[in-house]
């Protein structure tokens, strides 16, 4: 299932799995309508179809361990697997999708982005299921790590008979893993066809467009034909010892200006108004001659600002230049 964000693929994932009530429509499997199940008969079709959710970040509860999540099936089927047999199953499960066994005790924030889609894989084969819905599942993922998971997808249809419905909107992807593609466009399956029919000879605009837009065959998600292998194209680690790229250099900061001097040598003077003597103007004048000498040896005052007695508060210093 193939299309643009926000078309409706998630949410036809969520009514297939029973997440979210039909509005109208059927879905049938294996002869019988999804829609129609109820209590036991639902319960017991669960099973049978699992999901693989988007984000591996939030599809995992951070309070609860590695075992603990992918022993949870487990939890809701009891007949599946024995209560004293569990903790086997689960160390199977983790190193069936590529994941150490004795990392059981672990908690999903000490994986990797990747990983923690590995965790979401092995609780879907709890179960041992026939159809896993996988929404996106490797949307959220680096580009040498989706390689790796799309490999794995690939593997586990071998070798345990699965069968996907893969949600994506890369037709990249899609043609690497799925045999047949459906195009959605604004909530409708505008086209179905095989993998082969899709690629070259697709017949509506909208597929059209998807396929002008999918990357070059020689693009790491873009594989011609299903089945094969994806290799991700990241550059290799430089060698320790090297020559690397200059660091670029910040320009050289000018030096902070000099006070200047007048022609005898003396430090120069600041004007002042003449007022009229009073005890509040001989202070301000003594507060703007401490200010002056002050400003004559510090290089962030500006030369050749002059200082007057308004500018003063009695018993205040003034404040810098260019500050309220």
């Amino acid at each position: 299932m193939v299309g643009e964000s926000g078309c409706g693929k998630s949410t036809l994932a969520q009514v297939l799995m029973r997440l979210l009530p039909p509005t109208g429509g059927t879905a049938t499997f294996e002869g019988e309508d999804l829609f129609a199940k109820r209590g036991a008969a639902l319960k017991a079709w669960r099973r049978d179809m699992q999901i693989v959710l988007q984000d591996p970040y939030t599809s995992l509860n951070p309070r609860r361990t590695v075992g603990d999540i992918v022993g949870e099936p487990f939890d809701i089927h009891p007949e599946v697997a024995p209560k004293g047999d569990r903790r086997r199953r689960v160390q199977e499960l983790l190193e069936v999708v590529g994941l150490n066994p004795e990392h059981i005790r672990r908690y999903p924030h000490q994986f990797s982005g990747g990983q923690r889609q590995r965790i979401g894989i092995a609780r879907a084969l709890a179960l041992r299921p026939k159809v896993i819905v996988c929404d996106e599942p490797v949307s959220a993922l680096d580009v040498s790590i989706q390689a790796q998971v799309l490999n794995l997808f690939s593997d586990l249809q071998r070798e345990l008979g699965l069968a996907y419905l893969f949600i994506a909107h890369d037709l990249g992807v899609v043609r690497h893993l799925c045999d047949r593609v459906a195009v959605m466009y604004l909530g409708s399956i505008v086209e179905t066809g095989s993998n082969e029919e899709i690629s070259t000879r697709a017949s509506h605009p909208y597929t059209q467009a998807l396929l002008r837009r999918c990357p070059s065959p020689t693009r790491p998600c873009a594989a011609s034909a299903s089945g094969s292998r994806v290799t991700s194209r990241a550059p290799p680690p430089r060698r320790r010892g090297a020559a690397s790229a200059p660091a670029a250099r910040r320009p050289p900061r000018s030096a902070p200006p000099s006070p200047r001097s007048s022609r005898s040598g003396r430090p120069p003077t600041t004007r002042r108004r003449a007022t009229s003597p009073n005890p509040r103007a001989s202070s301000a004048r003594s507060s703007a001659s401490s200010v002056s000498e002050v400003a004559s040896l510090t290089p962030s005052v500006r030369i050749g600002t002059s200082i007057t007695e308004d500018a003063v508060t009695p018993g205040r210093p003034a404040p810098p230049d260019g500050l309220p």
